[in-house]
């Protein structure tokens, strides 16, 4: 077996082997693992000599491991693995072991993992010398153990593996295992914890002779096993001047030496001694024993992080290891701070501390490399957080505190700065970029706390980077680089936090507030000392975005406007392309928010960015999609094109300005309209034969033309605040566009593309075109809802009607009813394909709500008469079907909802007034006793608009309340089940508020006596029904359904 074992393992790691025979192999290996008996000839293959292949060896011990690990064992099998282990354990990592036979490291690390899970079931009771069997291959002296380096390296494995397994607080546990641990670390404590300690410090006091490798591991254990033992173990003289001594090495001049890496491990060992939990008093204490400031000024002061900090020699490790030690010195301190139960000494002391380490923490915040930043961040946000709460709660910082302010403020900004060694938007550099960004947006959140702390003097401190920056370029300052100018601009796009806290920069003309005040004073100063001529892309795009964030500025300095024209002209025509595309975009921001003011240079605009709207399709290339780099994506066919759209609605928004003449905005509208008409029927032919170039290239023509509709008109009948339609003869343009638009529609209507451009063309036309449209709505819908269309698109085609109906209401009423049925054809043929996958799955649910919400829009726009009109008869048969199809659908409750919905407004349009109802409207069974007081009974008689559908109600939605609760799928305790029950009871007291007491004696004598609901519970039903308001009878119903079982009927008790 275990030949057949050994050959299966080597089979199946050999990168030769076929793929069959290797697959039998790993099948044979899967067997192995889950076989109960497998792991004795598995421990054999292990332990035997001579020894098998490492890879056989490795797997062996692994599902040796794994049946431990799996508790499939009974105590005697693994009494009997740890016998064998621990033999071969001496035998081979005994003082006696030779170099060349030790086993690998990771085979070392699997042994460890082993014997750990070996220990967490037998320790308590069969393996209670653990620790002492693993110490004596190490060695019980100092001496020893110098010699027999791998025996104590085997026994630091053992400890770190121990402590992951037991002690880990990042692992998570169930509570079984949270017991079972604590109890482990308690006989610990009892039996083994004084011992452990007492070799570390054997270890520790042979430091300059003990193997290196050896003293790094003895100081990862005691980093990670004081968090969970008695402090008094690790802090003592015995143990702390060592460490003392291993951290205050000043005299390495290599950062890549052995006793840098033990230097670095004690510093972190000092770290993980002081994040240890404890009370504030204690902590203090722990602190000032480890004189904690005293090893951070040596070590900051050292030559490794002082003399050669600017230079390729800086020793980035150690100062990232101090770095640590001191973020989490300064996190303790703070958090003592925080407390609100401690007394006034240990608050004293405790920021007296505070004040020592602030020095210390701004000077590694500011270090050049971000990864030293990064990682005194969480401290300094802490403590930027205790600042701020001492000002919510005493309205300002203490002295001390506050003069730490400037010092932390400066620090801040000056870390956005970019550093002299870096670039921007060089290729290979993105990774680097990125990392940066999110620097600075965690260093923005510093900086909005420091603002809610002391904001004028955060006010002055911002204003002041950037008029300085400002200042030295309008002086020519040659030392100025664009790294200045950029952290002056980021500057100042953030600024506007500050300055538009109060609803905007201005309020009656007048700047809102002094950040207002300030950051109107620097826009000034950028327009006016040209700062948009300053060659690097970097500023230029800073440049444009603050134009368009603080675009109210030019409304109230329009002097301004075209000087910036100018500039975003020169900047839309860049030889950068992130530049040159992300121009595109904020110039039309700029100009859609300032076109009122833009119309006496509209002409000299368009004239200049007349060369950047021809268009030019490029099939995407085949390794487009696997390149994903911000720059590729950035320089691809399809972003460019998209950008290029915004210089389309921005010519339609400049064109279109009150102050340019109708006339002028013909000749606009007929110099971009007319080439890409052409452009299009050029490109019919082509396409028809399938050229897919063309196919693109009308594609972009089609959006473009929609696109410049959008610019050139907002108008929404539906939105009086959407200002005037455009001009008649303005309108007649863009009919013409879509008379050209049409039959390229028809022709490539099998096209995706072309079906997506026209859909997005028709949202934007209806802008400019108004009413006009409507005679070619039958056009657009029989291309857009070809029979090639798919789900997603017919529900997205659904929305643009609901806009369309929405806005015109009663206008087309005409159009809608000839169109109607065969629309709704279409739609229903979507509705009925089959389900191909997950996706068909989730657009025919989308589609299934678009075809409701427009079933709503039309009810409740005043137009429910078309879907009843003669044309539309036979149509209202189906959507009933629809209806009654998906209210019956368990699957989908808001669908259902949906359904109920458009069943009530129905009811609400179509039923006629309310029927008035009174305590003696309410039927009962007639009785010889009764018969002749109800005789004399009037019973309201309904009205409704449409003849017979009181009846109509009745009989067709009522059963629909029932349908889905009646189902064996429908559960009432679901939350979306009991908003469906909220929509059925609303339904059912629509109806009868129209219907009246007929629907009641239609409820008790077919309905409920159908579902066999008791005659107890369907009184008490129908007076709930008839006397409660809809909220109480929603609370109601849904009790009842309950009581019912999640249905509507009961086992002849009904609501029983």
């Amino acid at each position: 077996m275990d030949a057949q074992i050994e050959n299966a393992i080597e089979i199946a790691n050999n990168p030769s082997s076929t793929g069959d025979i290797k697959r039998q192999a790993f099948d044979f290996i899967n067997q192995i693992r889950e076989d109960p008996s497998c792991w004795r000839v598995c421990l054999s293959l292990f332990t035997r000599s001579p020894r098998a292949s490492e890879i056989v060896r490795h797997v062996s011990l692994e599902v040796v491991s794994n049946a431990v690990q799996a508790n499939r064992l009974d105590r005697q099998e693994l009494v009997f693995i740890k016998d064998t282990l621990i033999s071969y354990i001496r035998d081979n990592y005994g003082g006696g072991a030779s170099e060349n036979d030790l086993d690998t490291s990771y085979l070392q690390n699997k042994l460890a993992q082993t014997t750990t899970y070996l220990f967490v079931s037998l320790y308590p009771t069969e393996w209670t010398t653990f620790f002492d069997d693993f110490r004596s291959v190490a060695g019980n002296d100092a001496d020893s153990m110098k010699l027999n380096a791998v025996g104590a390296m085997l026994y630091f494995r053992a400890l770190n593996a121990v402590h992951d397994e037991i002690a880990d607080n990042l692992m998570p546990r169930t509570q079984e295992e949270v017991k079972r641990n604590n109890e482990l670390k308690d006989l610990m404590r009892a039996r083994d914890l004084k011992n452990i300690a007492l070799s570390w410090k054997a270890i520790l006091a042979q430091w300059r002779q003990v193997d290196s490798t050896i003293i790094e591991a003895c100081l990862k254990a005691i980093s990670r096993w004081v968090s969970w033992i008695d402090i008094s173990l690790v802090v003592n003289e015995h143990i702390i001047n060592p460490l003392l001594e291993i951290a205050g090495q000043l005299d390495i001049t290599s950062a890549e030496s052995k006793e840098a890496t033990i230097r670095n491990g004690a510093i972190d060992t000092f770290s993980e001694i002081v994040a240890k939990k404890m009370q504030p008093p204690d902590k203090l204490q722990l602190i000032e024993v480890l004189n904690i400031a005293m090893i951070a000024q040596m070590l900051t002061a050292s030559p490794a992080l002082s003399e050669l900090r600017s230079t390729s020699r800086y020793d980035v490790d150690l100062a990232e290891a101090v770095a640590r030690l001191v973020n989490n010195t300064v996190f303790d301190i703070v958090k003592i701070l925080d407390m609100g139960n401690i007394n006034d000494d240990t608050r004293n002391k405790a920021d007296e501390m505070l004040q020592i380490f602030v020095p210390h923490l701004l000077r590694f915040f500011s270090d050049e490399y971000d990864e030293l930043c990064s990682t005194v961040i969480p401290s300094l946000t802490d403590l930027l957080s205790l600042y701020r709460k001492t000002v919510k709660v005493r309205g300002s910082l203490p002295q001390h505190q506050s003069a730490t302010m400037p010092a932390i403020v400066n620090a801040i900004v000056l870390k956005m700065k970019y550093d002299e060694s870096s670039s921007w938007g060089e290729e290979g550099e993105e990774t680097e970029e990125a990392e940066f960004q999110e620097l600075r947006k965690r260093l923005h959140v510093l900086q909005q706390t420091a603002a809610t702390i002391d904001e004028n003097l955060c006010i002055d401190i911002f204003g002041s980077v950037v008029r300085d920056a400002f200042t030295r370029y309008r002086n020519g300052d040659v030392q100025l680089t664009w790294r200045d100018l950029d952290l002056a601009l980021h500057e100042m796009y953030l600024f506007g936090e500050l300055a538009l806290r109060n609803g905007g920069l201005y309020q009656k003309h007048k700047p809102s507030s002094l950040a207002s005040e300030r950051l109107l004073e620097m826009i000034s100063i950028m327009i006016e000392s040209e700062l948009a001529s300053y060659p690097h892309p970097a500023i230029q795009l800073q440049y444009m975005e603050i134009c368009v964030r603080y675009c109210p500025f030019f409304e109230h300095h329009s002097q301004l406007i075209p000087s910036t024209l100018e500039s975003f002209v020169r900047f839309i025509h860049s030889d950068h392309v992130k530049v040159r595309t992300r121009s595109w975009y904020l110039f039309h921001r700029y100009i859609r928010h300032l076109r009122q003011q833009v119309g006496n240079v509209s002409d000299s605009i368009i004239h200049a960015i007349r060369d950047l709207l021809s268009i030019h399709a490029e099939l995407p290339q085949e390794s487009a999609d696997d390149d994903m780099s911000s720059d590729a994506n950035d320089q691809s066919a399809e972003t460019v094109f998209t950008s290029q759209l915004y210089l389309f609605e921005a010519v339609g928004c400049i064109a279109s300005t009150a102050s340019v003449p109708v006339e002028q905005k013909v000749v606009y509208a007929q110099s971009i309209i007319g080439p890409l008409c052409t452009d299009m029927r050029q490109h019919v032919q082509p396409a028809e034969a399938g050229d897919q170039r063309a196919v693109l290239q009308i594609h972009h023509d089609i959006m473009a033309l929609g696109t410049l509709a959008k610019g050139y008109s907002d108008w929404n009948p539906s939105l009086p605040s959407s200002g005037p339609p455009p001009a008649p003869e303005v309108s007649q343009e863009f009919l013409n566009a879509s008379e050209t638009i049409l039959p390229v529609l028809e022709a490539l209507k099998s096209s995706m593309d072309v079906r997506s451009a026209a859909r997005s063309a028709f949202s934007r036309l209806i802008g400019v075109l108004g009413p006009r449209i409507f005679q070619q709505l039958p056009r657009w819908i029989e291309g857009i809802l070809s029979q090639s269309s798919t789900k997603d698109e017919i529900a997205t085609f659904l929305r643009l009607l609901d806009q369309v109906v929405f806005g015109f209401k009663a206008e087309i009423y005409g159009i809608l009813d000839s169109l109607l049925t065969p629309f709704l054809q279409r739609v229903f043929a979507g509705l009925a394909e089959p389900i191909t996958g997950t996706d068909d799955e989730i657009q025919l649910v989308e589609l299934k709500r678009e075809y409701l919400n427009f079933l709503l829009i039309v009810i409740q726009n005043d137009l429910a008469a078309v879907l009843v009109s003669p044309t539309n008869q036979s149509t209202f048969d189906t959507i009933m079907t629809t209806l009654e199809h998906f209210t019956r659908d368990a699957g989908d409750y808001s669908t259902a909802r949906l359904a109920l919905s458009v069943a009530e407004r129905m009811c609400i349009v179509w039923g006629g007034p309310d029927v008035s109802l009174s305590s003696t409207s309410y039927p009962t069974r007639p009785t010889a006793a009764t018969t002749a007081a109800t005789t004399t009974i009037t019973v309201p008689t309904p009205t409704p608009s449409l003849p017979g559908f009181d009846t109509f109600m009745i009989r067709r939605f009522s059963p629909l309340t029932w349908a889905l609760l009646s189902t064996p799928a429908f559960s009432a305790k679901e939350p979306q089940a009991r908003q469906l029950l909220a929509e059925v009871a609303s339904l059912q007291q629509t109806i009868l508020a129209k219907a009246g007491p007929p629907y009641l004696a239609w409820l008790r004598d077919v309905e409920l006596e159908t579902m066999g609901v008791a005659p107890a519970p369907k009184e008490e039903y129908l007076r709930a029904l008839a006397g409660m308001d809809l909220k109480a009878f929603r609370t109601f119903f849904t009790a009842f359904v309950s009581r019912a079982g999640g249905g509507g009927g009961g086992d002849g008790g009904g609501g029983g």
